[in-house]
């Protein structure tokens, strides 16, 4: 079985999680803010790592509850300070709260943060098609302008290289590489759900 590079020297959960999660189209607004917060707190650290927390994240941010995060107040910033399991990064923490008022704020104007993510593309994955990962870009048109949007609109500790990672994981983009079994499989279940 042929998965994309970078799931092959992880651990098993790594490999679970680029079996089953990465790249699946993904509709359900706290784990798309789930996954942005994620993805902030990866920065400068290995994918693994986050992971390995992820558990511990889910505790600690009262399972990415939007609007139990966007009430965060400084006695909760002290915990989670406080907190081994997490990352604990003052900005990455403030980010978090701060970007979840600002999802609210978009779930008013579109009716669903995923709406909103979803509406950059039509509704319809981008299907990259890369053969190699050498390939795969860091940031593309797409993430800069979503990143630009998101800037507009208050976000924290959102650049580009953040958002095009997410945008891969949430399968906005699907970047499995085309000799991986997840590739075709992604592209078949988008088009099943649409059919």
């Amino acid at each position: 079985m042929k998965r994309c590079d970078w799931a092959k020297s992880g651990n098993a959960a790594m490999k679970d999680y680029h079996d089953t999660v990465w790249g699946v189209p993904e509709y359900r607004d706290d784990y798309l803010f789930r996954k942005l917060i994620l993805d902030i707190n990866q920065a400068g650290l290995s994918w693994q790592t986050i992971l390995n927390k992820s558990e511990a994240f889910d505790e600690a941010y009262d399972n990415f509850v939007i609007e139990k995060v966007a009430a965060f107040d400084d006695k909760k910033v002290a915990e989670l300070m406080n907190n081994a399991g997490i990352i604990r990064n003052r900005r990455k923490i403030e980010a978090a709260i701060q970007n979840a008022k600002c999802v609210l704020a978009i779930q008013q104007e579109w009716g669903s943060f995923a709406n909103y993510l979803w509406h950059f593309v039509a509704g319809k994955p981008v299907v990259s098609g890369f053969k190699t990962a050498i390939e795969v870009p860091a940031t593309t048109a797409l993430s800069d302008e979503i990143t630009k949007d998101l800037k507009k609109r208050g976000f924290k500790f959102v650049g580009s290289t953040i958002i095009y990672a997410f945008l891969q994981a949430i399968g906005i983009v699907n970047d499995h590489l085309t000799t991986c079994f997840r590739y075709e499989e992604i592209i078949e279940k988008t088009m099943d759900k649409k059919s």
